[in-house]
């Protein structure tokens, strides 16, 4: 009885003036969403995202958070300063950040403890590369990168929170995992959660798919039994697209 939960990650895309025309678009066309619907714009949208879906079903939620709660931490932000601003929910550990800017495995976990601590919601990326997938290696990485991410988290908060299961070939390419593919990966994390904490748990655990999910593929992945949502790319930068999916 899991409630779905249908996320936008911006990622480096919109400017301020271009987010509020975005989101005063999408809260009438989200309006009465049987899911849990998040937008998750660049740091400079983020107070206007706030101010502009106060009183509305419509999450934010942050690309990132830094583990530390002050610092020298040049260009990095603190869960305090989102969660002031209103902030509820922040992605993290996402491929790009692995990618790119040298997220680890230790760095997720820290980073999750300090948005709990501050009763802001982790979306906790995992996922594995065309070459492991094609090594027969997802359910290893995967199962390794969910272990990795939530190391020292007692079960309450591990119940409460969201992981995002992308395949990082399938991100941005339109490359998508078939229905089963995803919900097998899928079952792997809830498995691997299981395993660490007991059923109960990992059957309060909301998992998202995160592979290029769009308004074309949304029915039969969220028909999928394991699958409990999205973090959506390209599609969440149109409101029309956004909306035939949270309302699939």
């Amino acid at each position: 009885m899991r409630k779905p939960i249908i996320a936008g990650n911006w990622k480096m895309n919109l400017t301020p003036s271009e987010a509020k025309a975005l989101i005063t678009e999408l809260i009438p066309l989200a309006a009465n969403a049987a899911c849990d619907v998040v937008v998750c714009p660049p740091f400079v949208d983020l107070a206007l995202a706030v101010e502009l879906t106060r009183g509305t079903s419509i999450g934010v939620g942050a690309q990132n958070i830094h583990w530390a709660p002050k610092g020298a931490f040049t260009g990095e932000i603190s869960a305090s300063m989102l969660k002031e601003i209103g902030v509820g929910y922040a992605i993290i550990g996402h491929s790009e950040r692995r990618q790119y800017f040298g997220e680890t495995d230790a760095t997720v976990n820290s980073r999750a403890k300090a948005a709990i601590e501050a009763g802001i919601t982790p979306i906790i990326c995992v996922g594995e590369s065309l070459a492991q997938r094609e090594g027969n290696e997802t359910e290893a990485i995967v199962s390794g990168q969910v272990k990795a991410a939530l190391e020292g988290i007692p079960a309450q908060a591990v119940a409460a929170l969201v992981i995002a299961y992308e395949p990082i070939w399938a991100i941005g390419t339109g490359k998508t995992a078939t229905d089963e593919q995803a919900n097998e990966t899928v079952g792997t994390i809830r498995a691997t959660v299981a395993q660490l904490y007991g059923q109960a748990t990992a059957d309060a655990l909301r998992i998202q798919y995160g592979g290029s999910m769009n308004p074309k593929n949304v029915k039969g992945l969220m028909a999928q039994s394991e699958i409990d949502g999205g973090l959506i790319g390209g599609a969440s930068l149109s409101a029309a697209d956004f909306a035939q999916v949270i309302h699939y």
